[in-house]
């Protein structure tokens, strides 16, 4: 029915900090939250000492403890939980299948490292058409990477459909009551780099052309959400680099990822994979065709 939002729930910090961002996200939608957590036995490494009842009564108490910390922080928020005995990326698609929105959490490493996206998040991410978030612990005491930005950014790739990309942020940036940036970075033809006398007008008038191209694609959705304060940026360049720097103090970022239907499987372009690794917000991930 996708009336309710789904949080991957381990226990770990970053965990937590998906737990908190998700239910600040329900309240918002006012919808209930899910917590599931998937218990991979007899998959996982077996330790010393520890049986299948230990693991599960684990499971149990970190759904219990996430519950109790999220109840205090939203009473009136509708809370439910599931422990699932399957692979935790097969496990999380499929209970993302009826739900609005799916949250993750990723671990940060710093600097210009930037954040580990595990192999749960990525297999999921490729696995769901559901929307998908991803969270990250921050400095500040409450652990939380989300809420404290003043606009929603946006990636637009002005050459393929985008309408799920561009409904899920206008939606996001109305419910936060922000601004909302749309951002798309273009690209000289390769032949160019051949041309031994380039004349700086063709790179304006193909700035020109992407950004009335841009602001074609926007106009629809300025028409449906008119309280949305909207911008838009256009340069030449890395999309994924200029999406990174505006990043810093975003609510969130969205990006799209297009369904794939190869015989390979699905995959993250390259412009959503550096969003996802060194994104400093929030990150949405949005499958569009």
């Amino acid at each position: 029915m996708n009336d309710h939002i789904t949080v991957g729930v381990d226990g770990s910090p970053e965990s937590r900090a998906a737990a908190r961002w998700a239910a600040q996200e329900a309240v918002l939608r006012q919808v209930p939250l899910r917590l599931v957590h998937a218990v991979d036995w007899p998959l996982d490494p077996v330790l010393p000492g520890v049986g299948r009842q230990d693991m599960d009564r684990w499971a149990d108490q970190a759904l219990t403890d996430a519950t109790r910390v999220l109840h205090r922080r939203h009473p009136q928020l509708e809370i439910t939980t599931r422990c699932l005995a399957a692979r935790p990326a097969a496990a999380l698609a499929a209970e993302a299948s009826d739900a609005a929105l799916l949250i993750l959490g990723s671990r940060g490493l710093g600097g210009l490292i930037g954040f580990i996206v595990g192999s749960v998040a990525m297999s999921t991410l490729v696995a769901t058409d559901t929307p998908v978030v991803l969270v990250r612990v921050a400095d500040d005491p409450d652990g939380l990477g989300a809420g404290t930005g003043s606009e929603v950014i946006v990636g637009v790739d002005i050459h393929s459909s985008c309408d799920r990309v561009l409904t899920f942020a206008f939606e996001e940036a109305a419910r936060r009551h922000c601004a909302l940036r749309a951002v798309h970075g273009w690209k000289m033809p390769p032949a160019y780099a051949y041309v031994p006398f380039f004349d700086p007008d063709n790179e304006r008038d193909v700035d020109r052309s992407v950004t009335h191209m841009l602001e074609d694609m926007l106009l629809p959705w300025r028409h449906k959400f008119p309280d949305v304060n909207v911008s838009h940026s256009v340069f030449m360049g890395s999309a994924g680099d200029h999406l990174v720097r505006a990043s810093q103090g975003a609510e969130l970022v969205v990006v799209g990822r297009h369904l794939s239907r190869s015989p390979l499987g699905a995959h993250l372009g390259p412009v959503t994979h550096a969003v996802l690794h060194h994104a400093a917000a929030p990150v949405a991930v949005v499958a569009h065709e």
